[in-house]
């Protein structure tokens, strides 16, 4: 799945403590951004759901 789809998809408020796990910051960030920085295992979970 590409990675504006998994944007797409997936809400903020989900993204968000996954981001913070990765230590990604989450504050004045586009959604997309968030998602181009996690790890690949995250994003193939993500997209599964």
């Amino acid at each position: 799945m590409d990675i504006e789809e998994v944007a797409n998809k997936v809400t903020l408020k989900d993204l968000r403590p996954i981001a913070k796990e990765h230590g990604i910051r989450t504050s004045c960030v586009k959604k997309i951004d968030i998602v181009r920085q996690l790890p690949e295992e995250v994003l193939e979970e993500l997209a599964r759901k």
